[in-house]
């Protein structure tokens, strides 16, 4: 079961993102600790059924909306947007879910060929136009030139440069970048 506010499967330029499976996992970890994936994640390694279970549970839960995106077949990324609820608030409704946390992955192989853009802009497009979200964020280290050029090509901005504030398991502490885009700010692709 999946939330009932999202529609799955979705289209992502030529890709199909649609809520993991068991057997696209294996797929996944084919590649998942691969150096060049891990080279700017928090968590450089994932243990497998960990990670596949991690995985498959979000399915469920409300609040998180992972996905994989195929091309003929084959998992080429993954997606993911996180709701959470807005910062300083603690009674009401109004606040609850107001904010996504995205996030993307692309297999080594099929890198620089847009997939993670087409990921992230429908990734928000399901942010704002399924969840109603009021904000969504994302975060990369600042020496990751392709992922801050992702987010800025999905047409997100540049909110924080934080000096030395990432921790990165081979460079010691680094700065990082966070981006942001309201709902009005967004404009689906035609």
């Amino acid at each position: 079961m999946t939330s009932d506010r999202v529609a799955w499967p979705r289209t992502a330029g030529s890709l199909e993102l649609r809520p993991p499976t068991n057997d696209d996992l294996d797929q996944v970890l084919v590649w998942r600790n691969h150096p060049a994936v891990t080279r700017w994640l928090l968590r450089t390694t994932v243990d497998p059924e960990r990670f596949r279970a991690a995985w498959l549970d979000s399915v469920d839960d409300p609040d998180q909306h992972t996905a994989v995106a195929v091309l003929d077949g084959v998992v080429v990324g993954t997606g993911s947007l996180d709701v959470r609820d807005g910062i300083g608030q603690f009674d009401g409704d109004a606040w609850r879910g107001a904010e996504g946390l995205l996030g993307y992955l692309i297999d080594p192989a099929h890198a620089g060929r847009g997939y993670a853009t087409a990921i992230t802009s429908a990734l928000l497009e399901i942010a704002f136009t399924d969840l109603g979200l009021r904000r969504v964020v994302a975060e990369c280290f600042a020496e990751n030139v392709p992922s801050w050029r992702v987010m800025e090509k999905a047409g997100m901005r540049r909110e924080q440069h934080g000096v030395r504030d990432s921790w990165h398991a081979e460079l010691g502490w680094i700065d990082g970048f966070t981006y942001a885009i309201l709902a009005e700010e967004f404009a689906p692709a035609p």
